[in-house]
């Protein structure tokens, strides 16, 4: 599903004291099937763009354009609820949403919610569970008696049981250590490529943006300040730098080695694999030289 922002203006608390801007002409389409990674610093704007994807938040100024639906400001738009079962968001620390006495009831809520009969919406419980890596003998158990990243799956596993059609992540491994977190995240790129969702991931992560985005956005001062693919956007770690943002690590190394050995690669190298070999290239180079 093909979801467009154009013009988007959103203002907090309209015309009391505490008005706000928090974005402003943000023009951005994520087409169906992509990942697309937003960054930028905490009050760039990426939090409160992920609440108008699902119509959470309505636009002050814009339209949003959701499959066949618009959202425009100015005019109140009623029965969103479609667009909220299509577009699926994870909140960050999203087991602090789990209210149920038991993990199958919290997964069912949702379809059930949307209008899905019961004995359906237990099947797609059992489905999700395994599409977080879980077994169907934590369904009868409380959510509360599980393990932290348990919890966390069972929240996303409430997620999936809807099926949405684009999956929002936002800071969707915050809390949880390196590995949780690489487990999590391949979690969610595997569902992306296998049931063709298109997902949208805020994060303050650099290595998860290369790692697992056919573009990226970064947001700066409530608007879009640059696009790409992430090798166009790492091509230029300088110009990140000077906006206060972080690079991944393979790419800081990058630029250490041009510092103090004088050599230049080819491309930013977004992973450890890429690394490698650029730097084996460039020593043969450097031998025949």
């Amino acid at each position: 599903m093909r979801i467009e922002l154009q013009d988007v203006e959103y203002r907090y608390q309209v015309n009391t004291p505490f008005e706000r801007l928090a974005i402003h002409d943000v023009n951005l389409v994520i087409e169906p099937g992509t990942y697309t990674a937003l960054i930028g610093h905490t009050g760039s704007g990426k939090s409160t763009i992920l609440q108008h994807l699902n119509g959470l938040l309505q636009p002050t100024k814009g339209k949003i354009q959701v499959g066949d639906r618009t959202i425009e400001a100015g005019k109140k738009e009623k029965q969103l609820r479609p667009i909220r079962k299509k577009v699926g968001i994870v909140f960050q620390f999203a087991e602090h949403q789990l209210f149920e006495e038991t993990v199958e009831k919290d997964i069912c809520f949702g379809p059930i919610n949307f209008g899905v009969p019961e004995a359906d919406a237990k099947l797609l419980a059992r489905d999700a569970l395994k599409q977080v890596g879980l077994g169907e003998e934590i369904l009868g158990k409380s959510p509360f008696d599980l393990s932290g990243g348990q919890m966390r799956r069972v929240a996303i596993a409430g997620v999936l049981a809807m099926e949405p059609e684009v999956l929002v992540l936002d800071e969707p491994t915050a809390g949880l250590d390196p590995r949780g977190r690489k487990e999590i995240m391949d979690m969610f790129y595997q569902l992306h490529q296998e049931r063709g969702i298109s997902t949208v991931l805020v994060t303050h992560s650099m290595e998860d943006a290369a790692r697992y985005a056919d573009e990226i956005v970064i947001m700066h001062k409530g608007t879009v300040y640059q696009k790409g693919s992430p090798n166009e956007v790492f091509s230029q770690p300088e110009q990140l730098v000077e906006l206060g943002l972080d690079v991944p690590d393979t790419v800081r190394f990058q630029l250490r080695l041009q510092k103090e050995m004088g050599v230049r690669f080819d491309k930013p190298c977004l992973n450890i694999e890429e690394l490698a070999m650029e730097i084996k290239r460039v020593m043969k180079w450097g031998e025949r030289s």
